[in-house]
């Protein structure tokens, strides 16, 4: 019998070929996501973020992978949601209530004093879930989890024990809610992001801020200003979403490892920013930062903003809003 000279080399060629035919396929069957956030590393919101991505990707044996963008480096909070509605980004992490021009729907978790505790906010959240996943369906996105922030209080340079007192202060607004507080209280509105909250404080910007604990720690706010007011007035919630034409490409398991590991982080996040509350309360006062009730005149001041701000909101909001808040307040 013969050998055809050079049927080794045709052989090895054979070979290279099946490989990189394999090797091509495996590459076309993975898909990668990316997913802009804008706070930095160490907030609970990114942490919970992570684990998420783990969870999807051991879920899916590395066919679903995520690349997070953290801090604002890839896309500025206020063009995330356009960016993920574009497609250019296929998922992405934002405060819901940032978007509360387009639709009051989006900002009813910031109505000042309508839900203060969690209980009440994940009442709030079950009454405005299946109108929220409704917007954004028509706006091509899919809902994924949603994750409060710890109540929020007042950062001040002094104590503020009434309405009064807020009158001419520059006063940080970072939606649509505090831009209203900041209206009815006689303050001066002051756009400031959180990345940018510690320099506003340094050079004069703002003198006031309304915010969580926890973006107090990740701001240094100890660094600027001396009282924090535990106010509690509402509990603002980030919401993870995707564009609904990249989850209508992942194969059936891949949605539901998707959507399984979006609950379990909405779990996780929602017990992550209780603990926090605690944890990062307790580093204000262990950073030196004087820890305080409001006064009773400055809690029924904002009863009274949050009472006529949730009248105006139903009247913006129509049917729809009606019908959350009668929902919620069964």
């Amino acid at each position: 019998m013969r050998t055809f000279k050079g049927g080794r080399s045709a052989a090895a060629a054979i070979l290279a070929a099946t490989l990189f035919v394999a090797f091509a396929g495996a590459a076309a069957a993975q898909t990668t996501w990316t997913m802009p956030t804008p706070y930095p590393d160490g907030n609970f919101h990114t942490k919970n973020d992570i684990a998420f991505i783990a969870d999807v990707d051991k879920a899916t044996s590395g066919k679903l992978k995520i690349e997070l963008h953290s801090n604002g480096s890839l896309v500025k909070h206020p063009e995330i949601k356009a960016a993920v509605r574009r497609g250019t980004a296929q998922i992405g992490e934002i405060l819901i209530s940032l978007h509360a021009n387009e639709s009051p729907i989006f900002g009813v978790d910031s109505i000042p004093f309508l839900a203060t505790g969690y209980d009440a906010a994940k009442k709030l959240y079950a009454a405005q879930k299946p109108f929220l996943e409704k917007k954004l369906a028509d706006e091509g996105l899919v809902l994924l989890y949603s994750v409060p922030w710890p109540p929020q209080g007042i950062f001040a340079r002094k104590e503020i024990k009434s309405m009064e007192e807020l009158k001419g202060l520059k006063f940080r607004t970072y939606n649509p809610a505090t831009q209203a507080i900041a209206k009815e209280v006689g303050a001066i509105p002051t756009q400031v992001e959180q990345a940018d909250l510690a320099t506003a404080f340094s050079t004069g910007r703002v003198e006031a801020t309304i915010t969580s604990p926890a973006t107090g720690v990740d701001s240094k706010m100890w660094d600027f200003v001396t009282v924090y007011h535990d106010t509690q007035a509402w509990l603002p919630r980030n919401v993870v979403i995707v564009n609904k034409a990249a989850f209508d490409a992942l194969s059936a398991d891949e949605k539901k490892a998707l959507l399984e590991a979006a609950k379990a982080a909405e779990a996780r996040g929602w017990a992550a920013s209780a603990d926090i509350t605690v944890s990062a309360t307790k580093a204000l006062a262990d950073n030196k930062m004087t820890v305080v009730a409001p006064t009773p005149e400055l809690k029924k001041g904002f009863e009274q903003v949050g009472a006529r701000i949730t009248e105006e909101w139903v009247a913006k909001a129509g049917p729809d809003g009606k019908a959350l808040l009668e929902a919620y307040r069964k």
